[in-house]
């Protein structure tokens, strides 16, 4: 979800850990498209190019705006990498 310089460190410092493969990869959904584009772009216009960070690093995490669509990330995600997960993943809607 869009924060501050907290969110930013927690993001980064989870991206670094599964990019220097210390940690066992987890979905990482960024979730609203309009805020998180000027980051993104920025990775990929200036770091990636400068090549201090691959594409594989982009793609550890996703860029989403819904929560259906955060819901679908992280289903493929452990579809993808054949892990069982304990929970099931459902969208709760207030009445």
């Amino acid at each position: 979800m869009p924060g501050g310089f907290g969110t930013l460190d927690e993001l980064t410092e989870a991206i670094t850990l599964m990019q220097t493969h210390k940690l066992v990869g987890f979905p990482i959904v960024l979730v609203g498209k309009d805020y998180w584009e000027g980051l993104i772009n920025w990775l990929k216009s200036i770091v990636l190019a400068s090549n201090n960070i691959s594409t594989e690093d982009i793609a550890i995490f996703k860029v989403v705006d819904t929560a259906q669509e955060v819901v679908d990330h992280i289903n493929e995600f452990y579809r993808s990498y054949a892990l069982n997960r304990t929970f099931k993943l459902r969208i709760i809607v207030p009445l």
